[in-house]
């Protein structure tokens, strides 16, 4: 049994998610929460496998409900479920702890799927998100001043089109042993 926990200010939203999660077979919402003070008490309480935040609620936010989660359950999967799409926000919320960020425009088609996505520890974002953290990552300035190298842009990119962390990373040194005339490097 996949159990699951729902944090959003509108109980509308609430009944929606409610609904539309316990009509899989296998799933059930244990707790919803209002705010992000009850989602860490109820997080507490029953131990989900997901918890579906929304990341601007009342009385705790949910970059702050996210890290306490993650902190006092680090079985508990967090899914950031929101309107926002600002990339210091996602940024905040992954920091936090999120693997998911979906964005409420794209219920209906992917809220199931990412759910699942978390339930089995993958991450999961909508091809809008991982463009904003793509084109993000890729115009953000290291701390040198120097921007991202053309091996750094290649395993961001790999990453973000869906491949595995490792196979990434296998990529970037296949391209790194190559000087700039395309010959392996000894």
């Amino acid at each position: 049994m996949l159990h699951i926990l729902i944090a959003d200010d509108h109980k509308a939203v609430r009944y929606g998610l409610r609904k539309i999660l316990q009509a899989q077979p296998g799933w059930e919402v244990v707790a919803e929460a209002v705010d992000g003070k009850d989602a860490i008490h109820k997080a507490a309480a029953t131990k989900p496998d997901v918890a579906v935040l929304d990341c601007m609620m009342p009385r705790l936010g949910g970059v702050e409900a996210t890290r306490q989660i993650c902190v006092r359950l680090p079985n508990t999967e967090v899914l950031i479920f929101t309107v926002h799409e600002d990339e210091r926000l996602i940024e905040q919320l992954l920091r936090a702890g999120a693997r998911g960020y979906l964005l409420k425009s794209d219920m209906s088609d992917l809220l199931v799927e990412a759910v699942q996505s978390l339930s089995e520890h993958k991450p999961f974002f909508t091809s809008t998100v991982s463009e904003t953290l793509l084109a993000s990552m890729l115009t953000a300035q290291r701390p040198d001043g120097i921007g991202l190298s053309h091996e750094e842009r290649t395993v961001v990119r790999l990453i973000a089109e869906g491949h595995t962390k490792e196979k990434s990373a296998r990529s970037w040194i296949s391209v790194r042993r190559l000087s700039k005339t395309g010959e392996p490097r000894l």
